[in-house]
């Protein structure tokens, strides 16, 4: 992929962010989504080869358009400044939608890469589900979070969102309950582009998905039906 080409038009999109510049530039943009495109089939296969159960992901359907949604938006800017994409089995590339461990990735303008896994706001039942995954199976959590790959590339699960109090129906003495607390379960890192090794891009990406598979892996076994109502 031309990585300086693509950080080159984000950069630009990013202060001409209006209909008329982009229609200008289309041809720029279709050029790079073919070739962004070609970044996530290739990612797709390579994971397949270490999680099967992503093998099949549409590339096309993992990867998140351009437009943003601005019904609800104070910013009223047309178009996301950034290329992304999330893969998960049967193409659930929603998350805050579908619920399941979702494997992301995205470029910006400013040469960033950023990559992760887990699940982003998940709805209320799978958030459940996840909660009480951390209270049945404290110690398969306890070796998700002393993984050492997944420590040395992600550190630890993102503090977003957190509760004050647990949530209701969880002991406040339960073993995980500060993670039990969190409303997202996520973790991602940033790098800098290597513009000049755009070949080094799929194996940066698919290395740092591996060593994620431990935490994807818990995750998935979390079941809605498995949550007993208080």
């Amino acid at each position: 992929m031309h990585l300086r080409d693509l950080t080159q038009f984000l950069k630009e999109l990013a202060d001409n962010n209006n209909r008329p510049w982009f229609i200008m530039n289309k041809p720029r943009y279709d050029i790079l989504r073919e070739e962004f495109l070609q970044v996530v089939t290739d990612v797709i296969a390579e994971i397949g080869k270490f999680d099967p159960a992503v093998k099949f992901c549409n590339p096309k359907k993992a990867m998140f358009r351009i437009n943003r949604d601005v019904r609800f938006a104070n910013d009223k800017s047309p178009y996301k400044t950034r290329f992304s994409a999330a893969i998960a089995p049967n193409d659930l590339r929603r998350p805050s939608k579908a619920g399941g461990p979702t494997y992301y990735v995205q470029i910006d303008g400013q040469g960033r890469l950023l990559f992760g896994a887990g699940e982003y706001m998940p709805p209320a039942g799978r958030l459940r589900a996840l909660r009480q995954h951390m209270v049945d199976d404290a110690a398969g959590f306890t070796k998700v979070l002393k993984n050492k790959k997944l420590r040395a590339t992600y550190g630890d699960i993102q503090n977003e969102g957190k509760l004050q109090r647990p949530p209701k129906g969880f002991d406040p003495e339960a073993e995980h309950i500060e993670y039990i607390k969190l409303k997202s379960f996520f973790m991602w890192t940033e790098a800098q582009l290597k513009l000049n090794q755009p070949e080094l891009l799929v194996p940066e990406i698919v290395s740092g998905w591996k060593d994620a598979l431990p935490l994807v892996t818990w995750m998935r076994e979390a079941r809605e039906e498995d949550v007993v109502e208080g």
